[in-house]
């Protein structure tokens, strides 16, 4: 039978969500729940219909509801993630999982307590290429792991902020360039090069105004091998450039730009590595949301749905649970931290 999903939240990225559902074979959108009922109403006719809610009791009550994905602003995942555990459901929550360390929690209890999944979505994860990175390094091909870069240099016009209402905002949005655009690479960081133990941060607002956020970061961290590495995040940086990784280590280099493989080099070098090359080389293009945030594939929202439902009905672990989603949060919220006090900040 079909996994019914109901989609909390009709802005932007519930119609990734509303997409990424249409295209997997064993589920299907039943209702979404908005404030909105013009918006409720797009994305209705984007699946072909389901039912409007304005009243979240109701919305949770549908029949054939399975699993509810929440596409609210970043701090108000709380409450409708709450709400859907406790009736039942499984959750799915947009990255960020919340935006503070308290509000993660409060989620992840709610799921564990109502015996419920819970995945925050972190598409990069889902990437061919990243995936491609991961299994070299869980193969030792680096050897010992000695830097782990990610950038993210973005461009968002003013307009961007002012449009959204709630973007640019401590209570709403959490944070800037790092908690909203950069928290795929800094997840993507801490699954390949694992935990981050330290961190040192600058931010600063230079391209935009009547944003209480940054709109430009660096932080210089380190990881619980010892490796080093620089996280950049910027939403200021026209006309935006593909966010990029690179992974180093005392016997291989890898750099992924978007899901490109720009430099992939081991020693010793094995006939893999050229499939790998001519697998992701400079075949993807497009601007990946650098510039403008509709412009990215919905196909990493779809594979991770698709991990998500195999894992209820298996029973095994989704790739990004609660714990895993609630790592980016922690070093973001470490770097704002440390670019408040001047210090480094401890990770505990």
């Amino acid at each position: 039978m079909a996994m019914g999903f109901g989609i909390v939240g009709c802005g932007m990225i519930a119609s990734f969500h509303a997409r990424a559902i249409q295209d997997m074979s064993d589920a299907k959108v039943v209702a979404v729940h908005t404030g909105n009922p013009a918006n409720g109403q797009k994305i209705a006719d984007q699946v072909g219909g389901c039912a409007i809610y304005t009243d979240y009791a109701e919305f949770l009550k549908h029949p054939g509801l399975d699993i509810v994905n929440i596409c609210t602003p970043s701090g108000a995942h709380l409450d409708p993630a709450v709400s859907a555990a406790a009736a039942g459901k499984h959750v799915v929550v947009e990255k960020p999982l919340e935006i503070t360390l308290e509000r993660c929690d409060r989620i992840i209890d709610a799921c564990i307590q109502a015996k419920v999944k819970l995945c925050t979505i972190f598409p990069s994860r889902f990437s061919p290429a990243n995936i491609a990175l991961k299994q070299a390094i869980d193969a030792g091909k680096f050897g010992r792991l000695t830097l782990g870069d990610t950038y993210v240099k973005w461009w968002r016009t003013q307009a961007y902020y002012d449009n959204g209402g709630w973007r640019g905002t401590w209570a709403l949005d959490g944070g800037g360039a790092f908690m909203n655009q950069a928290i795929h690479n800094v997840d993507l960081m801490a699954w390949l090069m694992g935990d981050v133990v330290e961190v040192s941060g600058v931010t600063a607002t230079l391209a935009h105004e009547r944003i209480e956020v940054e709109d430009t970061g660096v932080a210089v961290v380190r990881f619980k091998n010892g490796a080093l590495g620089v996280m950049e995040a910027t939403t200021s940086a026209w006309p935006g450039m593909l966010k990029k990784t690179e992974i180093h280590g005392t016997q291989g280099s890898a750099i992924v730009e978007q899901d490109d493989v720009l430099l992939w080099k081991f020693e010793p070098e094995t006939p893999e590595d050229q499939q790998v090359r001519d697998r992701f080389s400079q075949k993807v293009g497009g601007g990946g949301g650098a510039a403008d945030p509709k412009a990215i594939s919905y196909q990493g929202h779809l594979r991770q749905l698709e991990d998500f439902v195999q894992s209820i009905r298996t029973g095994s672990k989704p790739l990004v649970d609660g714990a895993e989603g609630r790592k980016s949060v922690e070093i973001i919220l470490a770097i704002y931290e440390s670019a408040k006090s001047g210090r480094r900040v401890t990770l505990t």
